[in-house]
């Protein structure tokens, strides 16, 4: 069908605009913090073939790539004609999208003039979904998902209409908090109203046949730019590896990751076999997102993200994968790896596109800030929850931003210090930059947070286990790696703070956490960075003074002022000894050269 232009911008505009405001009633009329203030959620609308039509912009990133599969499991479920008018659907069944069970999705199925059409979807993460979901759940450590919470598998909570009144009182009788969730899963179910009321004008206004051929015109075009920017890169294949600490069951033991990229003839492949085999841990999942939100943002990261958006990528996960684990294996701690997957994807693609490429960023979902207990006045329980950003890399071209959410997170932000307080009984003592967790380079990393939180009644702290201490945000180009996050705690009468790991950990009134953000490594060697620069970054406390002088070989006054002849002659000197052969025995060489000779040999 030939669409004119004018017709055709207006509906590419429309569509995402349709899912935005989903998004903006959502966050007005729900009820927990995680939704309205840290925005950990994502709307959708979708095809029949669960295909991507729009999501909101800046909708959580790593909820993009298990949106389709859910409908597609709907649809086998229930059968296109399965589906009525006024059917609601609740799932958060970790078989098909693997992800912590908080991570409820409402959809509902979308009829223009009888006909089934699309499905209007709402992810969002609940406080609660009974056992140990509190918060973020208890991560590594569930041992299965029944552990974890309430299993919703594809389940109607209303039908044509109508209210399934056993199904809301099973729900309701075993959650901790049920008018909050509860009242998200109105809130969902409003945002899908309100979608196919928006829906309703336009097909009335442009007509089924318009619209529909305008959803694959855009899918083609979006298709046809990701595929010109991948042909612009050399035709090869690329790899990479990275790991994370350990899974927090097998202690010690690093989690590897290892990524092949194949980039031929403006389509690419991501492999991802060479990951870890599923863990007995909780840090599995089963997803597509690694792969997605490191292509999304190599192709196009400011474009609207539809189905066209995927079509040129090829992804390689085999079944039993840690990120292909298969139910029943654990997933409360699913989204703790993700970024780290695709940081090491970005990484492998340095020498296809270095004038592009980061360093790395902290990797980690940012430190996730859960103590909960009983409100002394109200008798109430209360959950407080936050998301911490970090340090992202130093590009070829400028520092890294600091205290940002990961590349898998969307628009997600902070919990405001002012929220926080007023509703639970908690003191923020600070929210600040952690001097020198960045990477030094010519461009540095950016910088993490310290939060320091002291709670004001008896209660139980959550802290998140995945760690990058072994394997740190890499540095790039002589970069140096940026310091990697943690969690620190501190009882009443202990003089110091001490690493801490865990769920569900009591503390006394009066106990103080801190939640630590890893730091973005540097670019560039670091003594190419301007000594004026490297001054300033001390007086803005972003450095301190000894770091600039190890690592800049910069030399600050008291008074922060630069001093450059002291300067001049540390930068001689080092640059001196980075001329010079490396130190030994006369006639020693280097590893490399002595193995090179026994092969000659």
């Amino acid at each position: 069908m030939k669409l004119d232009t004018v017709t055709l911008e207006v509906i590419r505009n429309a569509l995402p605009a349709v899912a935005n405001e989903m998004a903006a009633d959502l966050q007005r009329t729900s009820y927990n913090m995680m939704i309205y203030e840290v925005r950990d959620y994502c709307t959708a609308l979708l095809g029949l073939q669960g295909e991507l039509i729009s999501q909101n912009v800046g909708g959580v990133s790593h909820f993009v790539a298990d949106l389709g599969v859910l409908v597609t499991d709907g649809l086998n479920r229930y059968g296109r004609d399965g589906f009525k008018p006024g059917d609601v659907i609740i799932t958060n069944h970790q078989a098909v999208a693997g992800q912590h069970l908080n991570n409820v999705v409402i959809y509902m199925p979308y009829f223009y003039k009888g006909e089934l059409l699309m499905f209007l979807m709402v992810r969002a993460h609940w406080i609660d979904v009974g056992g140990t979901s509190t918060g973020f759940g208890a991560g590594a450590t569930v041992a299965d998902p029944w552990l974890e919470g309430l299993q919703l598998d594809q389940l109607k909570i209303y039908e044509e209409g109508k209210l399934n009144d056993t199904l809301y009182r099973v729900i309701k009788d075993n959650i901790r908090f049920p008018e909050s969730s509860l009242g998200d899963m109105k809130s969902q179910m409003a945002a899908c109203r309100l979608a196919a009321r928006r829906l309703d004008e336009l097909f009335d206004k442009y007509g089924r046949e318009t619209l529909l051929a305008a959803i694959d015109h855009i899918f083609d075009e979006t298709e046809q730019k990701c595929r010109n920017v991948v042909s612009q890169l050399p035709d090869g294949v690329y790899e990479a590896s990275a790991s994370i600490d350990d899974d927090g069951v097998l202690k010690g033991e690093e989690v590897p990751i290892h990524v092949k990229v194949t980039v031929k003839g403006g389509a690419m492949t991501i492999d991802l076999s060479g990951c870890s085999p599923e863990r007995k841990a909780g840090i599995n999942s089963r997803t597509y997102a690694g792969a997605r939100v490191a292509y999304k943002a190599l192709t196009g990261p400011l474009d609207p993200v539809n189905e066209g958006s995927f079509r040129a990528l090829k992804v390689i996960i085999p079944e039993g994968n840690i990120m292909m684990a298969r139910f029943p294996a654990p997933m409360a701690g699913w989204s703790g790896i993700v970024p780290t997957v695709v940081d090491a994807i970005v990484m492998a693609l340095g020498k296809a596109m270095p004038d592009r490429v980061p360093a790395g960023h902290h990797a980690l979902l940012g430190g996730a800030v859960v103590f909960f207990g009983t409100h002394p006045e109200t008798k109430r329980r209360f959950v407080v929850q936050s998301i911490e950003g970090g340090g992202w890399g130093g590009r070829p071209f400028e520092d890294g931003e600091s205290g940002t959410v990961s590349v898998c997170q969307g628009d997600v932000r902070n919990g405001s210090i002012e929220g926080i307080e007023l509703k639970c009984p908690v003191v923020v003592q600070s929210r600040a930059l952690r001097i020198d967790s960045c990477g030094a380079g010519k461009f540095r990393g950016g910088l993490g947070i310290d939060m320091q939180v002291k709670n004001l009644v008896e209660g139980k702290w959550n802290f998140e286990m995945p760690r990058r201490s072994k394997r740190p945000p890499w540095g790039i180009e002589g970069g140096t790696p940026g310091e990697p996050g943690g969690y620190l705690l501190k009882r009443p009468g202990e003089k110091s703070f001490t690493m801490m790991g865990g769920f569900h950990i009591p503390v006394v009134i009066g106990s103080e956490a801190i939640v630590r953000t890893g730091g973005g490594g540097g670019w560039g060697d670091p003594f190419d960075r301007p000594a004026e620069v490297v001054a300033n970054d001390v007086a803005e406390g972003l450095i301190s003074a000894a770091a600039a002088r190890k690592l800049y070989g910069v030399a600050v006054r008291g008074d922060m002022s630069l001093d450059e002849k002291a300067t001049q002659k540390l930068r001689t000197r080092v640059g001196s000894a980075k001329k010079k052969p490396a130190a030994g025995k006369a006639g020693a060489r280097t590893p490399g050269a002595r193995k090179a000779k026994r092969r000659s040999r």
